[in-house]
């Protein structure tokens, strides 16, 4: 696997130099956190741990980066020598992903040797604000879904390769059945969906014909798109193979007034007795169009999101910070406005009333809250879950969330106290 070394900025490197040459290698605490949620989101997910474990393994500076670091003729010879050495041996502490958290909440502990964890502030960062920031995205979907079947369809889009995968396992963990993503599907056992593209259709003289080579190669998992032309007509043409009796699973609409559509479409199929025919709705898609097709009672089956999950769209980043918090057991802050930090490790303690959350506080480290101690020395103190289980812990906090803080649209501002 590539190394992930140099997946970082330059004056990560440059203080990590000037700290072991001022004799500041001591143990030291990073803590991550968002310091304010966007106003368009009432919570987070946790998400990106997995990822972030599995990119400390390939940590380490490999010939040819150190021969690039050289080249820039800034670093002394003794600090390659400690990077050639480098090997990731600190703790870290952290809110299991699926959990639900808030701002001002440390998602993740760093304590280490000061250096060793000052190189890791980028990396930290990239991968938990994006895992974090689409699976809070997605969860609102999974909120305006009302239970309907959710697919990611967003690899196309995705603002590179990695991010379609981050994208397919976050929306994976907050409810989505599946992802077209098959790398995904490969790496992480997603479950894969697909039907076909226009080109497909308009590769034919008719579409009629077009249908039929689909089911003729797919007899058991047909889903036609129907809009290429005219989305009733291509209904139609779907109702006259079925009453042949080949098997069509579902239909995609693509485009259009969808809500229309899908009712008209759906009046084609009942009428003529195929009332178990889905109806998949793609093409721009987010949870605001769902809850809106929805609550208007339009007769969808299935969604296909992509580009507005995958890209977070409506909020695309999260204010999150990497701070130091603890130097030699002593405590260090910011005081910068706006940009306060708190001192110490901490702890999330989260305080319910009649089963659901009421406020968080936020308390220096002990045991029993929230944050968990998951790697001691570099190494995991035990296996972390698979991403069925990250997403029953998401479907197990979803129940205790209060019902305000599930709403898309109105903010509610959920109490966090930082003692």
């Amino acid at each position: 696997m590539l190394s992930t070394a140099l997946f970082t900025d330059l004056y990560e490197l440059t203080m990590a130099q000037a700290y072991i040459e001022a004799g500041k290698s001591g143990r030291a605490v990073f803590s991550l956190f968002v310091r304010k949620i966007p106003h368009n989101r009432n919570f987070l997910v946790s998400c990106g741990l997995g990822p972030l474990m599995e990119a400390l393994e390939n940590f380490k500076f490999t010939k040819e980066d150190l021969e690039y670091l050289k080249s820039l003729q800034i670093f002394k010879g003794w600090f390659l020598d400690y990077l050639e050495s480098y090997s990731f041996s600190s703790d870290i502490y952290a809110v299991p992903e699926g959990r639900i958290v808030f701002q001002k909440e440390p998602l993740l502990q760093v304590e280490g040797p000061l250096p060793e964890v000052q190189l890791l502030e980028t990396l930290i960062i990239n991968l938990i604000h994006y895992n974090t920031l689409l699976a809070s995205k997605s969860a609102r979907c999974f909120l305006a879904s009302g239970g309907r079947t959710l697919i990611d369809f967003g690899l196309r889009r995705a603002h590179g390769l990695d991010a379609g995968l981050y994208g397919a396992r976050a929306s994976y963990i907050t409810g989505f059945a599946g992802t077209s993503n098959l790398m995904a599907g490969k790496r992480y056992s997603i479950p894969v969906f697909g039907t076909m593209a226009h080109s497909f259709v308009m590769v034919f003289e008719e579409e009629e014909e077009a249908f039929r080579a689909f089911v003729k190669s797919f007899p058991d998992r047909a889903t036609l798109l129907i809009d290429t032309y005219d989305t009733l007509e291509g209904a139609k043409k779907a109702v006259k193979l079925m009453r042949e009796g080949i098997k069509v699973v579902g239909v995609r609409i693509d485009s259009g007034d969808v809500e229309t559509l899908s009712r008209e479409v759906r009046n084609i199929f009942d009428r003529e007795g195929f009332g178990n025919v889905k109806i998949v709705v793609s093409g721009g898609v987010d949870e605001l169009d769902i809850a809106q097709w929805l609550s208007r009672g339009a007769p969808i089956d299935i969604f296909g999101v992509g580009t507005k999950i995958l890209t977070s769209a409506d909020s695309p980043y999260l204010d999150i910070a990497y701070k130091l918090v603890e130097y030699e057991g002593r405590p260090k802050l910011k005081l910068s406005p706006g940009k306060e930090t708190f001192p110490y490790k901490r702890q999330i303690m989260r305080n319910y009333e009649g089963g659901f959350m009421s406020f968080d506080e936020v308390v220096p480290y002990r045991e029993g809250g929230l944050v968990e101690l998951v790697c001691k020395k570099g190494n995991l103190l035990k296996t972390l879950p698979s991403l069925k289980e990250i997403r029953d812990i998401f479907m197990e906090e979803l129940l205790k969330l209060p019902p305000e803080l599930k709403s898309l649209e109105r903010k509610v501002e959920y109490r966090v106290i930082l003692s």
